[in-house]
């Protein structure tokens, strides 16, 4: 049986256009607000700096 990894936080990479998983889970936590972000609505994040955002606005005001 395999086994879910429901409940856990995700380590990802982040790329231009998209994100790799490196080691599973459900969620990430938005770097400026503490939020947690489920993958399937993870939308803005920072190449450079390697950090998730929850909202556009926290993405803009971290200068991602």
């Amino acid at each position: 049986m395999l086994m879910s990894p429901g409940g856990r936080p995700a380590k990802l990479h982040y790329l231009a256009n998209q994100f790799r998983v490196l080691v599973p889970g459900d969620h990430v936590v938005c770097a400026k607000s503490g939020v947690r972000i489920p993958l399937d609505s993870l939308r803005y994040w920072s190449v450079s700096r390697q950090e998730p955002y929850a909202t556009a606005e926290l993405a803009t005001e971290a200068g991602a």
